[in-house]
């Protein structure tokens, strides 16, 4: 399936482990030096009014990526600390990149 990367801000990332919606993407991650795609980039955990807590946003490896669907992608996030965890990136980590 070819998808660009305006077709996949549209859709909703669901967390499969606990049925959570974690928002739309707002980027993916590649390596430059082999071409390979690495993951998405979501929001990160909102707070009042809708505003982003400390401007964090979530990467979600590849691996834990689980189905691209028409609308929705499934991702399977884990809570404890004996499974992957997704990795919190702040506004600052992303700018150094």
């Amino acid at each position: 399936m070819d998808t660009s990367f305006l077709e996949l801000r549209c859709k909703e990332v669901v967390n499969v482990v606990d049925g959570r919606r974690l928002g739309s993407i707002c980027d993916v991650v590649f390596n430059l030096e082999s071409g390979c795609f690495l993951g998405i980039v979501v929001p990160g955990e909102k707070t009042s009014f809708w505003s982003f807590k400390g401007g964090t946003e979530l990467f979600i490896p590849l691996g834990q990526i689980v189905k691209l669907g028409e609308d929705t992608v499934l991702v399977e996030v884990f809570t404890n600390t004996q499974n992957p965890q997704p990795t919190l990136i702040t506004s600052a980590q992303k700018k150094k990149k």
